[in-house]
């Protein structure tokens, strides 16, 4: 049954997910707001069908926050690239360079307004994704980092990747944590996911300006609140 689901979910989203992108390189040319729509229209539907066709609803603890922010989330699937954009205004999600380098894709979520950051760029890089950074922050927008830097299995608890420290010190914002057990249900590299309820907890703000080690082990620890004691 739940091969039968997983089939189902991937026919309807992705198939619908061609047209989508297909679509989203006119609709760009039409301004930002058009874009940011269109993107959080396909997202929506993203939800719609893990609810129909994989039975997987989510469930908010704590107050999802607003305004200028950098959200630490915890990564350990797709889902929740998807999901925390709902929750919040027109997040500004730090991620790969090479994702923004996709030939007509990059330009597409380039015009959304993410933050490419290029570990190996050095200072210039730099430069590129902090005027990027304080753009979404002159309109806004909460800015989304996956601080452990790539999906992870439940019950992992890898250290921070250092980007998170020089991005948190750079932009002087507080923190939002963010603990997410979508593992469970959708792991990653698998076909299959099972029908259940993801939990998204939202911890309190952590305020800026902390040492680069307190900062690291209160995220650390906040994003890694559902996953089993060792």
């Amino acid at each position: 049954m739940n091969w039968l689901r997983s089939a189902l979910f991937a026919f309807f989203f992705y198939g619908w997910t061609v047209f989508a992108v297909l679509l989203s390189f006119p609709i760009s040319l039409l301004g930002t707001a058009a874009i940011r729509g269109w993107a959080h229209g396909w997202v929506r539907y993203h939800r719609v069908c893990a609810a129909i066709f994989l039975g997987i609803r989510t469930r908010i603890e704590g107050a999802p926050p607003s305004g200028p922010v950098l959200v630490a989330a915890k990564h350990q699937s797709m889902f929740e690239t998807f999901e925390i954009m709902l929750m919040l205004r027109e997040p500004a999600v730090v991620l790969k360079r090479e994702l923004a380098d996709i030939p007509f894709w990059g330009w597409v979520v380039r015009r959304y307004g993410v933050i490419p950051v290029d570990r190996a760029g050095g200072a210039p890089a730099l430069r590129r994704m902090m005027r990027a950074a304080e753009a979404a922050i002159g309109e806004g927008r909460p800015i989304v980092i996956f601080p452990e830097g790539t999906r992870v299995p439940p019950g992992q608890k890898p250290p921070l990747q250092s980007g998170f420290a020089g991005l948190y010190r750079a932009l002087r914002l507080p923190v939002c944590p963010v603990a997410i057990d979508s593992g469970r249900l959708w792991p990653r590299h698998r076909f299959i996911k099972r029908p259940g309820i993801i939990t998204f907890r939202f911890g309190e703000p952590l305020p800026p300006g902390l040492p680069r080690g307190e900062i690291e082990a209160k995220v650390h620890e906040a994003i890694n609140v559902l996953e089993p004691s060792s």
